[in-house]
């Protein structure tokens, strides 16, 4: 009884200190729209520890992790999360990007959601060896809203 109390015991400690490592990551994984003073649908994100805006959303009704990054041209996917979701890919050629040239595929997104704001028909791009299963949202869906910046904290809100 004792080893089964300090197993269970255990095993509590695991799953909270791993929710709360991931609300240290993305303390945005339910972001929801909200409407603002004026009456307009807007998202307001916290920057996780490392500075970055993480949040949840969904590509074609699948759940996904955004990282929003204002110096990409578009959306980027990993490769394998482009097979999960079974996109289609057309060649793209070559990107320039931080880690300088790579070899890039070309797709479109039936929808992307960022928390109820959502657009359809969306361009986006594969990149084979991009690390990780975050999509890097890019300015081809931040463009479509303001972006207001306080301190720690980002609003997307749809133009009034």
């Amino acid at each position: 009884m004792l080893f089964g109390a300090w197993i269970a015991g255990i095993a509590l400690l695991v799953l909270f200190f791993n929710d709360y490592l991931e609300d240290q990551r993305n303390p945005n994984r339910n972001a929801s729209v909200e409407l603002s003073a004026q009456g307009l649908p807007q998202v307001v994100l916290q920057r996780n520890r490392q500075g970055h805006f993480v949040a949840g959303g969904s590509i074609n009704d699948a759940a996904v992790t955004f990282l929003v990054d204002t110096g990409a041209t578009s959306i980027a996917l990993p490769m394998e999360l482009a097979r999960t979701l079974q996109l289609p890919l057309r060649p793209g050629g070559m990107s320039k990007t931080a880690n300088g040239l790579v070899r890039i595929w070309n797709t479109r997104l039936d929808s992307v959601s960022l928390g109820g704001l959502e657009m359809r028909n969306v361009r986006a791009v594969v990149m084979p060896n991009m690390p990780g299963d975050d999509v890097l949202l890019g300015m081809n869906y931040l463009r479509e809203f303001e972006m207001i910046q306080r301190g720690d904290t980002l609003t997307l809100r749809v133009p009034g």
